[in-house]
């Protein structure tokens, strides 16, 4: 089996990459599975390194190679394989570079300082990624391009809320300064027990924010399945998180993957 092929490690079986991309036509698949597995060992650094500079130098690392991927000389083995997606649907390098910003903002522990830094920051990850989902799906409109970054920018703050235990713990930065220092609080301060168990008062107006965006979203019926299907996925999950009144404080609330199939295979009819 090819290592970066669908599935990858980055679309493993039972996760919402998997189910996402399960329900995308089948030619491309394997394509989408390497823009994931892209983001994916670029964030991995995030956790797989300690060292700020150290992180740093990877990510440049992985620019760097981006770019003589785009020139056609790739060297690692996902490069080789993502060269001819590229190729295929014309993919845009300022959507990756965007992704390994991101990583290394989160590197040096940056704080968005309000909702607008916070949707900057979503928007450069998620949001980018979806944009290229939406790309290879042979989408160039640019008013759903655009509507595809909003959604993928919503999946991210809920991605962000089912976190927020495990980010906290680890000093990094999940929700705009200004709210933390509304409630009297900082990064630091989450990183102990004591405050940690007030991210619910956090996460709740998050979620009614979260929520508010997905009610305003529009033009999204033409958006493809595969892009569909993973927002619905993750508004389910919000539904969840909320159902437990948001105790993540010292655990990750997730959906089975039979759950996360009903809810793919719902979505892929709707076409």
């Amino acid at each position: 089996m090819d290592e970066w092929g669908f599935p990858n490690r980055a679309t493993p079986l039972g996760s919402s990459a998997y189910y996402s991309v399960r329900f995308a036509p089948q030619e491309l698949r394997n394509d989408l599975a390497a823009l994931l597995a892209w983001r994916h060992q670029v964030r991995a650094v995030l956790d797989e390194v300690s060292d700020p500079g150290v992180a740093r130098l990877k990510l440049q690392w992985w620019r760097d190679e981006l770019a003589r991927t785009f020139a056609g000389e790739p060297r690692h083995p996902l490069s080789k394989a993502l060269r001819p997606v590229l190729e295929r649907h014309g993919l845009p390098q300022a959507a990756f570079l965007g992704i390994a910003d991101r990583a290394e903002s989160e590197v040096m522990r940056a704080r968005p300082a309000d909702e607008a830094g916070l949707d900057a920051a979503c928007d450069r990850d998620l949001g980018a990624l979806f944009e290229l989902i939406a790309r290879c799906h042979g989408l160039n409109d640019e008013d759903l391009v655009a509507t595809a970054r909003d959604l993928g920018c919503i999946c991210a703050r809920i991605y962000l809320i089912r976190d927020s235990g495990a980010l906290a713990r680890r000093g990094r930065a999940f929700l705009p300064a200004e709210t933390l220092r509304a409630h009297g609080l900082s990064t630091e301060a989450l990183a102990t027990r004591e405050h940690r168990n007030r991210l619910p008062e956090l996460l709740e107006p998050a979620a009614t924010r979260a929520r508010a965006k997905l009610a305003a979203s529009t033009g999204t019926r033409q958006l493809p399945a595969c892009i569909r299907t993973r927002a619905a996925i993750l508004a389910s999950l919000l539904d969840e998180i909320q159902a437990t009144g948001f105790e993540v404080a010292d655990q990750r609330i997730g959906l089975t993957p039979l759950r996360k199939l009903w809810i793919a295979w719902r979505e892929s009819r709707r076409n």
